[in-house]
């Protein structure tokens, strides 16, 4: 029970920090000053920063801990037969252990939450703007990555255990759009918390939580950091920084998305039919 009222306080207060900070603006570097070495040197400390502390935040209260919530309501409402089965991840139904919990959140709220802030800061300018744009990057995760990856593949033989098929669908949607707002009101707050990095000692002592939060994922902060200083190389030519900064661009870029999940829709519907049939 402490396990479980442990995941419920951290899911709160993940969607607690989504609501409260959701309407604010994101404070993006200000982009009238020259890209020098030292300036591009210094973009790429805060937007990696801000993908892993965002990231990391959002991922283990949302990803990780809901996630670990609603495989329990599953698991409860599948009934006794249930009970004691393998799943796919080889874990028993039913049974509840600290050292599995903390593995589940951690390990699918580090690597989902890091990949999905990631992701958000590249598509950010496309979405609409506060909350709003929470909810549809989290609907939008959801129906176009959902059916291929997790949680809605219906091939993942888990349903056919846990269920009933229907609630599954109902409580891992509500997660994805929970986690969207949850990444977008945190991601929000600590870009107005987060100044460009500098040797002021409160300014140092700021970027000690994203250095630690590294130092836990290593490997994919690493990829993550490539991702961070490839994009801030990339904007120290001028013309794609006046193309990225253009009405045209943002235009493009949310035909782009809406063709992304009108393409995924048809497959996803058919999951989810699958699934909440079941």
């Amino acid at each position: 029970m402490r396990i479980m009222l442990a995941c419920g306080a951290l899911l709160v207060a993940g969607l607690a920090a989504g609501v409260v900070w959701g309407g604010q603006t994101f404070a993006a570097p200000d982009t009238s000053v020259e890209l020098t070495p030292r300036e591009v040197a210094r973009r790429f400390a805060w937007y990696a920063s801000l993908t892993l502390t965002a990231g990391m935040l959002a991922g283990i209260a949302v990803i990780g801990a809901g996630g670990r919530l609603v495989m329990r309501l599953l698991a409860v409402t599948a009934g006794d037969d249930a009970q004691g089965r393998i799943t796919e991840a080889e874990e028993v139904v039913g049974r509840i252990t600290v050292d599995g919990t903390i593995g589940f959140v951690l390990f699918n709220g580090i690597f989902g939450g890091l990949a999905a802030a990631a992701l958000y800061l590249l598509v950010r300018r496309f979405l609409p703007a506060g909350r709003l744009g929470g909810v549809v990057f989290g609907l939008g995760l959801l129906v176009v990555l959902g059916a291929v990856i997790d949680p809605l593949r219906s091939e993942n033989p888990d349903f056919d255990i846990v269920g009933p098929g229907w609630l599954a669908v109902l409580a891992f949607s509500a997660l994805a759009v929970g986690f969207g707002v949850a990444l977008q009101g945190v991601t929000a707050r600590l870009s107005t918390w987060l100044p460009l990095l500098s040797a002021q000692r409160h300014v140092v002592l700021r970027y000690a939580l994203p250095a630690a939060l590294a130092a836990v994922a290593f490997s994919i902060s690493a990829a993550l950091v490539v991702v961070c200083l490839v994009v801030v190389l990339v904007t120290r030519w001028s013309p794609v920084v006046d193309a990225v900064r253009s009405r045209r661009w943002v235009m493009g870029g949310r035909a782009l998305a809406v063709i992304l999940v009108v393409v995924s829709l048809p497959n996803t519907i058919s999951n989810v039919a699958d699934i909440a049939g079941r």
